[in-house]
């Protein structure tokens, strides 16, 4: 049986292979695979104190569900356009209701609308579904006996944890069975020696920081959306947020159900173990569609007593690389965050969050936050200190103050974390998360601004330490003749100088057709044939991560 398997996923391979490389771009085309007191320094470095192009494009979100075309929304992007319901999935019906409550308990299966009609879209209320039904499992088991039902009927389903993703990839496209892992949110063990944690999947970020706080460590994550997202799509996202240039990305073990429910055991505490493939890796950054995570095991870090922040402005993108550059050879071993916005990001801020206010006292076109951790208070300090002296007298900065205090601190990160927030009260959002060279980040920024004109506010920011540009475009409300603008322009710009169209939000529904802008059709097919493998019937999340036409039937 296994053998026929292989068989025929080798097969698929190699059907993938050819139909995917005839989609291959003619050379001449762009090429698609591609408030308190603080420490204030002023300009003279004097320490003291003080308190729209040819691709506009029509697409409509059509799908077909139950036999009939409904509309599929998906507003501000043109990529999850022209889906249709597959018409191998079976529909829902009361016999899966009643089998769904033997194995869960009624209370834990959820037909309310209201309770469904939050659970149906995303945060940013882009995308909808409809859902007529939310599993709420218990345990791993559970999951399993959900997921064994479902490939038996048929049922597509959708993993969901906090939702709160960007790209559609945590609700349903159609009428997919919501699995939501939120009661699955237990502390199973911390190993105080080697610092490893071994938790549930819809344990809350924050919940688990305030945790390991009690023991002396930290997580190794940390995002704006930490209050509400679950450790468990942090790891199917493989989400890499604001210390990633410090501890690297989230690669902790994991315990996964695959969709005919069986259980892949690989919930190790062990950091070395070489024995065969390591599985693990198909499922982080997978987005549910290998399989869903249901325990996690994480190597957190130590509780360092220095921690310092500091808030720079600077006026143009090179400084800012320069800082970057020198920042690492000065800070090395203490530097655990390099984060960037620009003038109009923090404008945004200052304008639609209440109580933020700008810590220096010059308006200049960048601010930088950056972080250092360490064991020796005076010295890292002191090391900071100078690093600033050291730049202001180069002309690297114009402006810059150290936070005295946490709630300073906080103040200043409140300015980085608050732009998604600030975003949502202004109107339309379009969001891109990329990851270029990082001479090339802003560059795409003035391209698009010059594009739009005055149809947007275009603004950047994210983890410069690490290559990710958060790109967004802010404007009155959604249209086609904005979007036709935007896409596929910003994928076609990061294609052609080798970036990456996802760094850390995932595809999700958004992105899944635009995969070939990152990946080769070669590498595509195999990913294609690894899908085939673990969810022949594709039940997992579909419609997401991979381009839909490979699975249209």
């Amino acid at each position: 049986m296994m053998m026929q398997r292989l068989r025929r996923s080798e097969e698929f391979i190699r059907f993938g292979c050819e139909s995917l490389i005839n989609l291959r771009p003619n050379k001449n085309s762009v090429p698609r695979s591609v408030s308190g007191f603080v420490t204030h320094y002023d300009t003279k470095g004097k320490l003291f104190e003080s308190n729209v192009g040819n691709h506009y494009n029509t697409h409509r979100c059509l799908g077909r569900n139950l036999g009939m075309l409904q509309q599929y929304k998906c507003f501000g992007s043109s990529s999850a356009s022209q889906i249709e319901r597959k018409p191998l999935f079976s529909s829902l019906d009361s016999k899966d209701v009643s089998s769904f409550k033997e194995i869960l308990g009624d209370k834990n299966v959820v037909e309310d609308e209201e309770r469904l009609e939050t659970a149906n879209t995303d945060w940013m209320k882009k995308y909808k579904g409809s859902s007529k039904l939310m599993l709420l499992p218990k345990n791993t088991e559970e999951v399993s006996q959900i997921l064994q039902y479902c490939d038996s009927r048929r049922l597509a389903v959708v993993p969901q944890g906090g939702n709160t993703g960007l790209v559609g990839g945590s609700v349903p496209v159609f009428d997919e069975v919501i699995i939501n892992v939120g009661l699955m949110n237990k502390v199973l063990a911390f190993d105080e020696v080697s610092g490893v944690l071994v938790c549930e999947a819809g344990c809350i970020l924050e919940n688990l920081a305030t945790f390991l706080d009690t023991k002396g460590f930290i997580m190794p994550l940390d995002l704006g959306a930490k209050g509400s997202c679950h450790i468990g799509g942090n790891v199917s996202t493989n989400a890499g947020g604001l210390r990633l240039i410090r501890y690297g990305s989230l690669h902790g073990t994991v315990l996964a159900v695959t969709a005919n429910g069986n259980v892949l055991d690989m919930l190790g505490t062990l950091r070395k173990d070489n024995t065969g493939y390591d599985l693990k890796h198909l499922f982080i950054g997978s987005e549910g569609s290998l399989g869903i995570v249901t325990k996690v095991s994480i190597l957190t870090q130590p509780k360092l007593s220095s921690v310092n922040l500091a808030f720079i402005a600077c006026k143009d993108y090179l400084s800012c690389q320069k800082i970057l550059v020198e920042a690492k050879k000065n800070l090395g071993e203490i530097l655990s965050a390099f984060e960037f916005l620009d003038n109009n990001s923090m404008d945004l801020v200052l304008n639609h969050l209440d109580g933020v206010r700008n810590p220096v006292s010059s308006t200049e076109n960048f601010y930088i936050l950056i972080e250092t951790t360490g064991s020796d208070e005076t010295n890292d300090r002191e090391k900071l200190e100078a690093f600033l002296l050291k730049s202001l007298e180069k002309g690297l900065v114009s402006d810059g103050v150290i936070a005295q205090d946490i709630n300073q601190a906080s103040s200043f990160w409140r300015i980085r974390e608050g732009i998604t927030e600030a975003l949502q009260k202004a109107g339309a959002v379009y969001k891109y998360d990329l990851s270029l060279p990082v001479e090339e980040i802003y560059n795409i920024v003035n391209d698009l601004r010059r594009r739009l004109g005055e149809l947007a506010n275009v603004m950047g920011y994210g983890h410069l330490g690490d290559g990710n540009l958060h790109l967004n475009i802010s404007a009155a409300d959604y249209n086609d003749k904005l979007i036709g603008l935007i896409e596929p322009y910003v994928y076609e710009w990061t294609s052609k100088h080798r970036g990456s169209i996802s760094a850390e939000h995932g595809l999700g529904v958004m992105k899944a057709n635009e995969i070939f802008y990152s990946k080769s059709p070669e590498t595509v097919a195999i990913m294609a044939s690894i899908k085939k493998l673990l969810d022949p019937k594709g039940i997992l999340n579909p419609y997401k991560v991979l381009p839909h036409s490979l699975f249209s039937h």
